[in-house]
């Protein structure tokens, strides 16, 4: 993939003024309404994103082994509209009017008891946000989230107006990987949780390929170097849009700690990320509307049958 062609190039799906009047409308019309505004936006941004769209046909023909026609693409730009509208409504609201379960509970809380700091690793699967929920439950777990602020600066900014507290804990991938580090081990010796999603590299990021969907896929080294560097419990997380005002949060353990020793670095990685692909490749069969990679993940030349 040429440098042009990386997902960080991609615009942001929106203004700051659009997400201001988004914003309005969720808090002042409520979800009942604003959900029925996400079928012509929905249709909008399908018809005007072509890579997306070009992106989408990609993934569903990994997931399905056909290429699919298009309505499986609408329905996965609809799930996304969904669930990040759904963004402004759990953080504004908390869990209130969803139904939200919860998988894996208690080895999680087995983990926190330990006092030592969780790493929870995610994807772009989903609610991230849901996980916010959990944080709800648990005050007195601080959750901490890393991510890049300047990739979504609009939404961003409306997700920090919502909920200052939130963005006061955000721990920004973009100061650097030494800060990340040390800002994550200072979360952790206070026994908070540590959320980041592995399934997207940075622009310099490095990445290793494995497996995913029947193709090499390059995923990035970083969240295990980091996971490396912490030596605390790593359990995954994945939250699972299911239809309508209910989600599900699955936790699952991954590894008392993670060990990647200098002289077997490369396999040792590897393992970790062909480990990592497999049960994200299952939540994947499990929910496939959900994986809002939209861009060219397997960064292969696009044929002519890949446009729409």
């Amino acid at each position: 993939m040429s440098e042009a062609t990386h997902w960080r190039q991609h615009r942001e799906g929106g203004s700051r003024f659009a997400y201001r009047v988004i914003r309005l409308l969720a808090l002042h019309g409520g979800r009942r309404f604003c959900r029925l505004l996400m079928y012509p936006v929905t249709l909008y941004f399908f018809l005007r994103r072509g890579a997306e769209r070009r992106a989408s046909r990609q993934y569903l023909t990994q997931v399905f082994g056909h290429a699919p026609g298009p309505w499986p693409m609408l329905r996965q730009f609809h799930a996304y509209a969904v669930t990040t509208l759904d963004r402004i409504f759990l953080l504004a609201h908390g869990e209130r009017g969803f139904a939200i379960e919860i998988e894996g509970l208690a080895e999680l809380e087995r983990r926190i008891a330990e006092g030592r700091g969780v790493l929870l690793v995610g994807s772009h699967q989903g609610s991230f946000e849901a996980l916010r929920a959990l944080g709800a439950r648990r005050p007195d777990v601080p959750l901490r989230v890393v991510l890049d602020k300047s990739k979504t600066p609009a939404m961003t900014e409306l997700l920090e107006a919502l909920a200052p507290e939130v963005g006061a804990a955000v721990i920004d991938a973009a100061q650097g990987g030494a800060n990340v580090v040390l800002a994550a081990a200072e979360a952790c010796r206070q026994g908070a949780m540590v959320a980041l999603l592995a399934d997207r590299a940075g622009e310099h990021e490095a990445q290793r390929a494995v497996d995913f969907l029947g193709a090499p896929a390059p995923l990035p080294v970083g969240p295990w170097l980091l996971a490396n560097a912490l030596k605390v419990p790593v359990l995954l997380c994945f939250g699972l849009y299911l239809g309508g005002n209910r989600y599900r949060l699955v936790f699952e353990p991954f590894a008392e700690r993670v060990e990647i020793p200098r002289e077997t670095r490369g396999p040792a990685l590897d393992a970790l990320l062909t480990r990592y692909a497999q049960r994200l490749e299952h939540y994947v069969r499990v929910a496939p509307y959900n994986w809002f990679n939209f861009h060219d993940f397997w960064q292969r030349p696009a044929d002519g049958s890949a446009s729409l």
